[in-house]
C-alpha cells in the first residue's frame, strides 16, 4: 500500500503553515529559521485539533476499563483455567458496558502515520536530491527547508548523521550532536511525563497484564527513545517534543473538565457504622463515636457508670430480701 497520500497531506499542512508565518514576516534569529520551526509546531496543533474528539473518547474509554476491573477480576477467578470462556465472558462484559479496550491506544495509532510522513519528508531535505518538487513542493520551498536550522543545526540532520550527510547539509557535527542530544533527552522526559500523568489520573490497573503494559509504556518507551532518537532528524524530534507538551496541556484540561468519578467523589466517603446518618462522612461519625465513648467512661453520657464493688454484699452480711411490690413492673402494652 502506497503512503504517498500521507506525504502529500503532511507536505501540504507544513508548506501552508510556513507560507503563513513567512507572510507575516517571521524570519531568522539566533541561528534559527523560525518560520520552519513554527510550521512544524503548528503541524502538531493541526493534527491534535483534528484528533481531539478521539482523544476525549480515549479518556472515557480508559476510565470505563478501569471501572470494570473488579468485574474482570471476578471473571478471571470464576473461569480460571478456561481461557476460551473467560475471553467470551469478558467480550460480553465490554459489549454490555460499552467499553472498548482498543480505544485507549487509538489516538497513538492515528498519529503514527503523521510521524512517519514527516520523517520521510524531512529525510528528503538534501541539496543533492533531484526530486525537489515531489509532494507539491516548489524548488524555492525545498531549498529554503534544506537550509532551515535550529540554533545553526539543520532540521534534516540527526545525531547519527554521517560525515558525508553533514557535509552535504553544511553542518557542524559537534553542534548537531549537542542540539540533537538535548532534544532527545527532552523527548524522553516529556514522553515519560505524558504517560505518568495519564496513569496517575486514570488510576493504576489492577489486572497484572494491564499493569505490565502500563509499566512498559511508562519506562520502556522513553528508554527506547535513547537509541531510536539518534536516527530521527532534528525536525522530527521537534515534532515529538511539541506533541508531548501539547498532550500534557490537553490531558490536564480534559481531566479537569471531566474528572474521574473516584476523584470527583473523594472525601465524601459514607460511614457504614450502625445508626450513622445517611451521607455522614466517616471521619465525623468516628469522631462522634469517640466522644461518646469518652463521655460514657467519665460517667457523663446517657448511661451512668455502675460501680460493681459498691453493689456487692459485704462479707458476713445477711442477704436482704426485696420487699413485695418493690420491683418495678413492666407495663404490657
Amino acid at each position: 500500500m502506497s503512503l504517498d497520500w500521507i506525504y502529500w497531506a503532511i507536505s501540504w499542512i507544513l508548506l501552508n503553515w510556513h507560507s503563513a508565518w513567512d507572510a507575516i514576516g517571521v524570519g531568522s534569529a539566533i541561528g534559527t529559521n523560525w518560520a520552519w520551526i513554527l510550521a512544524i509546531v503548528f503541524l502538531v496543533v493541526t493534527v491534535r485539533v483534528i484528533l481531539f474528539p478521539v482523544f476525549v473518547k480515549q479518556i472515557k474509554s480508559q476510565r470505563a476499563m478501569q471501572a470494570l476491573q473488579p468485574k474482570v477480576k471476578e471473571l478471571q477467578e470464576k473461569h480460571k483455567g478456561d481461557r476460551e470462556t473467560l475471553q467470551r465472558e469478558m467480550m460480553e462484559l465490554y459489549r454490555k458496558e460499552k467499553a472498548n479496550p482498543l480505544m485507549g491506544c487509538l489516538p497513538m495509532f492515528l498519529q503514527i502515520p503523521v510521524f512517519l510522513g514527516l520523517f520521510h519528508v524531512l529525510r528528503r531535505l538534501n541539496p543533492d536530491n533531484q526530486a525537489k518538487t515531489l509532494y507539491g513542493w516548489s524548488v524555492e520551498q525545498f531549498e529554503s527547508a534544506t537550509h532551515a536550522r535550529l540554533f545553526t543545526s539543520p532540521i534534516a540532520a540527526k545525531f547519527g548523521s554521517s560525515a558525508s550527510e553533514l557535509a552535504a547539509l553544511d553542518a557542524n557535527g559537534t553542534t548537531v550532536k549537542i542540539i540533537a542530544a538535548i532534544l532527545v533527552l527532552t523527548m524522553m522526559v516529556t514522553t515519560y511525563l505524558t504517560t505518568k500523568q495519564m496513569i496517575n489520573r486514570t488510576g493504576r490497573a489492577t489486572d497484572p497484564q494491564q499493569r505490565m503494559i502500563q509499566t512498559l509504556m511508562l519506562y520502556g518507551i522513553p528508554a527506547s527513545l535513547l537509541v531510536s532518537g539518534a536516527l530521527f532528524p532534528i525536525g522530527v524530534i521537534i515534532y515529538w517534543v511539541t506533541n508531548n507538551l501539547f498532550s500534557l496541556g490537553q490531558q490536564q484540561w480534559v481531566l479537569r473538565k471531566y474528572p474521574p468519578p473516584q476523584m470527583a467523589n473523594a472525601g465524601k466517603a459514607v460511614s457504614t457504622r450502625p445508626g450513622a446518618a445517611k451521607g455522614t462522612p466517616a471521619k465525623k461519625t468516628a469522631a462522634k463515636g469517640g466522644t461518646a465513648k469518652k463521655a460514657t467512661k467519665a460517667g457523663t453520657g446517657t448511661q451512668p457508670v455502675v460501680d460493681g464493688k459498691a453493689l456487692a454484699p459485704r462479707p458476713g452480711a445477711k442477704p436482704v430480701k426485696p420487699k413485695k411490690g418493690g420491683a418495678t413492673k413492666r407495663k404490657v402494652s
